[in-house]
């Protein structure tokens, strides 16, 4: 790889920049940035996976070789999924870690923490990929490509990159900053959460999800469901002696349309531009076993957007509802009912005060580094956020490099210039609340 010339040398200080800042900024390497990427990408740390496990080892080295504080933990799975407030999980998953570094005094509430989680989501059609390779790293036409490279390890990578800058530029820092990353966020948030019951906390947090250059300050919720539609089975040749689950099953579709025109009618202002802010989509459709059979079993499995500050019961409820008035409305299904379950990701929605200082603090940072005015805005898909919001009370927004639209897709990517501005301000974020100084 050749050397990326990103801009200007950062030069002297500013009345915009102290020579504290000014340092971390020049000590931001944006070739060990990208080569960084490019490592996690190659990892296939699927979620539940042993390569999930490997990149949270390759993190904690990487943290203790700066000198971070580094508490690396195995989490006791059968503890956490016996919690009351167990987020769910989708994926089998034999172990999992979790990995927080501290720089500066580990006894305090760490000033601002950066979080992302190391695990990605299954590739899915392999021909969908190019030369098959969904975990090549390849760089092409200035952006970086590989399942993750997105959502979320150019976040993991940035992280990391601010970690690096603040110790290589030599500067002191009156309060601590840590770099927290997770396990098992694409099924629940497992990671955040034992993060969170492990006790650690700090003032202020940035989750480096991929925000379209936005600042999210809101996420809608997502919650796991299960239909089970009965049919009558009976031999292909005499249909009409059955009833199929899948023709039972229509209904039930036409239902759920209705009930996502309805959440979606009057969406939050944050959510402007966004057509469908809080989908219901159906992910995994099973019916049947033989293709002469009329199939006495359909199973759906799918995903129900949570409305901002709409709580989780209350969304359960409706998409019960929904499913119940479908069925009494039909001959079949009003003698066949169909059962609803909440299997797998529970995320409920969370949101930060947008008066919270640190809200215009990224937005002044974004300012200096990137000369451009930031948009608040919320995003359709549930995140950690809740949990770090929820458990933690830990004041919350998303701020990192990517766009969601390409992200558990075959064409993922993020451009190389867009991780090293949002690096660049997450640099100066810390830098500041940090207190850096020579």
């Amino acid at each position: 790889m050749q050397p990326l010339v990103v801009s200007a040398p950062v030069g002297e200080p500013t009345p915009d920049l102290s020579a504290a800042e000014v340092r971390v900024l020049e000590a931001i390497d944006a070739q060990a940035l990208v080569l960084d990427l490019v490592e996690l990408i190659r990892v296939p740390s699927v979620t539940g996976s042993d390569a999930e496990s490997e990149l949270q080892h390759r993190q904690a080295q990487q943290l203790a070789a700066l000198g971070f504080d580094v508490d690396a933990w195995k989490l006791d799975l059968a503890a956490l999924a016996s919690h009351p407030d167990f987020p769910g999980t989708e994926a089998p998953r034999t172990e999992g870690h979790g990995v927080v570094g501290v720089l500066g005094d580990d006894a305090a509430v760490p000033a601002l923490v950066l979080q992302g989680h190391v695990d990605v989501v299954p590739t899915g059609d392999l021909d969908k990929w190019p030369g098959r390779d969904p975990f090549s790293g390849a760089i092409s036409a200035g952006s970086l490509h590989g399942r993750g490279a997105c959502d979320m390890k150019a976040g993991v990578a940035a992280n990391m990159a601010v970690a690096r800058a603040l110790v290589a530029s030599g500067v002191r820092l009156e309060r601590s900053f840590a770099v927290h990353a997770v396990v098992g966020e694409e099924d629940g948030g497992l990671g955040a959460f034992a993060t969170m019951l492990r006790g650690h906390r700090g003032e202020a947090a940035v989750i480096t999800e991929p925000t379209s250059t936005n600042l999210v300050v809101g996420n809608a919720g997502a919650l796991t469901f299960e239909l089970r539609v009965s049919g009558r089975a009976a031999h292909g040749s005499a249909r009409l002696s059955g009833y199929s689950a899948i023709d039972a099953f229509l209904p039930i579709r036409s239902a759920l349309v209705e009930l996502e025109r309805v959440r979606n009618a009057h969406p939050d202002p944050l959510f402007d531009g966004n057509a469908l802010p809080y989908p219901i989509s159906i992910g995994i459709l099973r019916a049947g076993d033989w293709a002469s059979s009329v199939p006495d079993l359909l199973v759906a499995e799918g995903r129900l957007g949570v409305q901002l500050g709409e709580p989780v019961a209350l969304a359960r409820a409706a998409l019960e509802a929904a499913v119940a008035e479908a069925c009494q409305r039909d001959p079949w299904l009003r003698d066949h009912p169909v059962r609803v379950g909440w299997p797998g990701g529970q995320f409920a929605s969370g949101q930060l005060d947008v008066a919270h200082p640190l809200v215009d603090e990224v937005i002044g940072a974004i300012a200096i580094t990137e000369r451009r005015a930031a948009r608040l805005a919320g995003a359709p898909y549930g995140s950690d956020l809740r949990l770090y919001a929820g458990m933690g009370g830990i004041p919350t927004l998303h701020y990192g490099p990517g766009d969601v639209r390409y992200a558990h897709a075959p064409r993922e990517q993020v451009p190389i210039d867009e991780l090293i501005a949002t690096t660049r301000s997450l640099a100066l974020l810390a830098a500041r609340r940090c207190g850096a100084h020579l």
